[in-house]
């Protein structure tokens, strides 16, 4: 289980929290939705969730152990704007080799052409991105997915294929979900609770 006990955050020791006294747990194959307003915490939660950023206050554990960066997170994120969580001067072939070779199965079924690799980030869509994105956070040892609006900025139909997939793979490999998002319909259609910690 991702597990978040009384956690708290400020950028400053005198600013304002984010959010206080916090409790979260998404457990191995489980859909979590988080709603809520922008600026309100959700992102500086995932990335306190992820590792990125310490909590002024609580823990985080992940499978019963306090988490702590490591080479490989079990923790991934995939962020609203793909061109930002990416080399803009690698080509996509060695963003995807960046944490390991991906399967020539995730890349088939994440519908990425060959043709992409030995491109540049520039070269691409935000949905072609982004499916580059999820293929580098679902490495092997992913146990977690934090998705952080990340179809938000992206077709209708772009966003249900990329849904779609993640689903799939996430029940096949028994991969739990957060799901940020300010899209009710979206959380109500996938996510199995909701966590009202920001509405």
């Amino acid at each position: 289980m991702l597990e978040g006990n009384d956690l708290a955050f400020r950028y400053s020791g005198n600013g304002d929290w984010l959010f206080r006294h916090l409790d979260i747990t998404v457990a191995p194959g489980e859909r979590v939705g988080l709603p809520g307003p922008s600026g309100r915490g959700k992102s500086t939660l995932a990335k306190v969730l992820a590792g990125y950023l310490r909590p002024v206050q609580g823990s985080v554990a992940v499978d019963g152990r306090q988490h702590t960066q490591g080479v490989f997170n079990p923790v991934q994120i995939l962020f609203q704007h793909p061109e930002l969580a990416v080399n803009p001067r690698w080509k996509i072939g060695d963003i995807l080799c960046e944490t390991g070779t991906p399967s020539i199965d995730l890349l088939k079924q994440l519908q990425i052409d060959d043709s992409w690799l030995k491109r540049y980030p520039h070269e691409l869509s935000g949905g072609e991105l982004q499916r580059i994105c999820l293929t580098r956070a679902l490495n092997g040892r992913t146990r977690y997915l934090l998705c952080d609006e990340m179809t938000s900025m992206l077709d209708a139909l772009t966003q249900a294929s990329i849904w779609k997939t993640v689903l799939e793979i996430a029940d096949d490999r028994h991969i739990g979900l957060l799901v940020i998002s300010h899209d009710a319909t979206l959380l109500d259609r996938i996510c199995q609770r909701k966590v009202e910690a920001f509405v």
